[in-house]
């Protein structure tokens, strides 16, 4: 139950498109409840797109088996972070932003706006290279306000669909910008990580969310809240405090 829900499709690549292998992960996810289908995807060399349905933050942490599903794709010898193919996209539903098309626009054109400012640092977050993000996750391109960015994306500028905020479905909006993980914390980090800046976007203003630094949005994560996240941003130095040693990525 919520008013904010997430929609997750994982690309996973290089064991193949075996019906027994996508059972027996489907068989992991769906045990208890339907949350999982999957799909074949024709940018992926010889793999598979798990793809949820919309769930809150919440029922993803703590009810969605994503732990139990990712190790056994790890097990079944799928890749994921470790090829040039796999994606991670979050599809979060429009109304999160308001009731009204005018109400959601101003939040979503302060997430392009965040996007654009801390585009390094989400750069590294996302574990893409810049070609990548040229390709499959393209930039509208930095404006002084929210709104110059929104209306610029909206006459067709960026990538279209394969924008780094895909603004093309009707009823949500897709980050597009990070790279495919079966690192059960880096997937959750993502999540948190797409959670929180909702967050930012629906509580601050246009001058605010201008004025917002990095280090004072990563400051404001809530600790105990989003351990993973806070965990990741330490791997990738993009914390305010002292690094922590990465593990290497499935």
């Amino acid at each position: 139950e919520g008013n904010r829900y997430f929609g997750i499709e994982l690309e996973i690549d290089g064991a193949g498109r075996d019906d027994d292998f996508a059972e027996e992960l489907l068989d992991i996810a769906n045990a208890h409840a339907d949350l999982l289908y999957i799909k074949t995807d024709g940018s992926l060399d010889d793999g598979m797109e798990l793809v949820s349905h919309p769930c809150t933050i919440d029922y993803h942490i703590n009810e969605f088996p994503w732990d139990e599903v990712l190790h056994r794709a790890v097990e079944l010898g799928y890749l994921s972070h470790s090829t040039d193919t796999a994606g991670l996209h979050i599809h979060v539903n429009r109304t999160a932003f308001g009731a009204t098309e005018e109400v959601q626009d101003r939040s979503i054109a302060r997430i392009l706006y965040f996007m654009e400012a801390n585009w390094n640092e989400l750069l590294r977050f996302s574990r893409r290279t810049q070609y990548q993000m040229n390709r499959w996750a393209a930039r509208y391109g930095y404006k002084e306000h929210p709104a110059d960015i929104l209306d610029h994306a909206k006459k067709g500028y960026g990538g279209g669909r394969y924008s780094c905020v895909n603004l093309q479905n009707y009823n949500t909006i897709e980050f597009r910008i990070f790279r495919g993980t079966l690192k059960y914390n880096t997937f959750i980090a993502t999540l948190q990580m797409v959670n929180h800046i909702c967050d930012v976007a629906l509580v601050f203003s246009d001058e605010e969310i201008r004025n917002l630094s990095w280090s004072s949005f990563v400051a404001d994560i809530p600790k105990e809240t989003y351990p993973e996240l806070i965990r990741y941003l330490k791997e990738r130095r993009l914390y305010i405090n002292e690094p922590m040693e990465t593990e290497e990525e499935i």
